[in-house]
């Protein structure tokens, strides 16, 4: 990530935010709205990096840590902006974040510069932020080494007493070291540092674009702050009912259609992959690699993987060449063959976590812990709890299930200091979904689009990967979200259309906005 001056904002501004809620509730907020050191500020643009454009702007606001408590103690949040290409169609600022939870989004106007249609770009400031605690935004830590920070974890009977104190472990670290702010990280709090940036830029309302985990950020600001909401695209969308612990599970759960699915295609293309003639034998191959690695581990490309290894690379399957060619090598290697071709760079990174054991920088995943740990308390505390759900959603579903559902440090974090927000309401929402998203399946995003009763759905049948517009480039929702953002006027009913195979479509931008599919243990 690049580096930005951390700016201090000042001046003056008297724009009201709306007060705030009481814990857990579920309509607009209600109570003590932030102090007016808060409401007063007027950023202070300067710009974010020589290297880049002048136009691309960069300041920082002061939100309280706890919005219950105004006049309490305070956090810095980073924000940016480019401003409207034509001023006089000027409509107001489109808010973007590209998920996490973890992930810094301060440069999110870059890319929407770049890519957004004429229509839509001439009429917004595009802004972006690090959510609080990420990257620029009064980062937090809690000290995890690699080792620690890898979560996902399978289930073997051998290794759980070592992965419950894994997990304890976590949650005592994280505690000890931010225990002051952790407790605050949480979506309803960075929604309401949203509405905190709105009204520190002068508007009465926010447009706002969110992928993945920000689509339920965006969720829940809607839930919260209806009056303040305008344009609201929310693509790749996270069930607010199964916030968290759900949302982990239920990547296990639509790995198995997907799985499905790359047999079929494998076995249509036998003759160039050789893994099988039929869907049957092409899932044999697979798990009697499996099976294989786990005897004796696969070497390439100077690692050992495991079986569990291979099962890891769960989110290729969403792309069926990409997992073909995956599975091609392994089993090359597996038969003291020089495979093919390279396996890709992002799966091999992936196993190498966890096994250095060095100090590393951890503020992503101390934000997704605190997030998802924090934000609701469905999580269940007694460890023989996950040792019998890893047993049974291993069953279930072969690929992932016990990784999945196996113990989180979130079964030894602090009770959340509000309840859940419950997603139920009519403001007007576009939500947009891919058939094969890895991250969010299908599933999810409908669980999203039935929350918002207001919600008019764009799914893209045949769509693959996670991240929709703007990621996809040959993508059939595209029209219909530039045109919602660049008219405000939803569609008189949900849309499906068909969009092609993603490869070689996708967004492939260099730069600090990774490019979709996000790392496999993120949404």
């Amino acid at each position: 990530m690049r580096r930005f001056a951390p700016l201090l904002a000042a001046g003056v501004f008297a724009t009201v935010v709306p007060a705030l809620a009481p814990a857990g509730a579920s309509a607009a907020e209600t109570i003590t709205a932030p102090s007016s050191d808060i409401l007063t500020q007027k950023p202070d643009w300067q710009r974010c990096d020589p290297e880049l454009s002048a136009a691309y702007e960069c300041a920082t606001v002061k939100v309280p840590l706890d919005h219950r408590k105004p006049k309490g103690a305070t956090l810095d949040v980073a924000i940016s902006r480019i401003k409207a290409t034509d001023p006089a169609k000027r409509h107001g600022v489109l808010l973007a974040n590209p998920g996490g939870p973890g992930g810094p989004g301060l440069d999110m106007p870059l890319l929407m510069d770049e890519h957004l249609p004429k229509e839509v770009r001439e009429q917004y400031d595009l802004i972006g932020f690090d959510p609080r605690g990420v990257g620029r935004s009064s980062p937090i830590s809690c000290g995890l080494t690699e080792a620690e920070q890898n979560w996902l974890r399978p289930y073997k009977a051998e290794t759980f007493a070592a992965d419950v104190a894994w997990a304890r472990g976590v949650a005592d670290k994280c505690r000890a070291a931010a225990k002051d702010v952790l407790p605050y990280i949480t979506t309803r709090n960075t929604a309401r540092d949203m509405d905190v940036i709105r009204a520190v830029l002068g508007e009465r309302k926010i447009s706002y674009l969110g992928y993945s985990y920000g689509t339920y950020l965006g969720a829940v600001f809607t839930e919260m702050f209806p009056q303040r909401s305008d344009r609201i695209v929310l693509d790749s969308g996270v069930d607010p009912e199964r916030a968290w612990r759900g949302m982990i599970q239920i990547w296990a759960e639509g790995a198995e259609p997907a799985f499905r699915r790359w047999t079929q295609w494998t076995a249509q293309r036998a003759a160039e992959y050789g893994l099988g003639d039929t869907p049957e034998a092409v899932s044999r191959t697979f798990w009697d690699l499996v099976a294989r690695a786990d005897r004796e581990p696969i070497l390439i490309d100077g690692q050992k993987l495991t079986g569990d290894d291979i099962r890891t690379a769960r989110p290729y399957f969403f792309y069926p060449r990409q997992a073909a060619e995956l599975v091609k090598a392994l089993k090359a290697a597996a038969e003291g063959r020089p495979p093919a071709g390279a396996l890709p760079e992002q799966f091999l990174r992936g196993r190498l976590q966890g096994r250095a054991g060095q100090p590393a920088a951890d503020n992503s995943t101390a934000v997704f812990l605190a997030v998802v740990c924090g934000d609701t308390d469905a999580w269940p505390r007694d460890p023989e709890q996950y040792r019998r759900d890893a047993v049974r959603d291993k069953e279930r579903y072969p690929l992932f299930g016990d990784f999945a559902s196996n113990v989180m440090p979130c079964a030894f974090w602090d009770r959340p200091v509000e309840k859940v927000t419950a997603v139920n309401n009519r403001t007007p929402v576009m939500t947009v979904q891919n058939e094969w998203d890895s991250q969010t399946p299908l599933a999810s995003g409908q669980g999203l689009h039935r929350a918002l009763k207001g919600s008019r759905m764009v799914y893209a049948a045949g769509g693959e990967g996670h991240g929709v517009y703007l990621f996809d480039q040959a993508s059939c929702a595209n029209a219909p979200v530039s045109a919602y953002l660049a008219t405000g006027r939803l569609p008189y009913q949900d849309i499906t259309c068909t969009t092609p195979p993603a490869e070689g479509q996708r967004l492939t931008r260099p730069g600090p906005v990774p490019p979709f599919p996000v790392a496999p243990d993120r949404f």
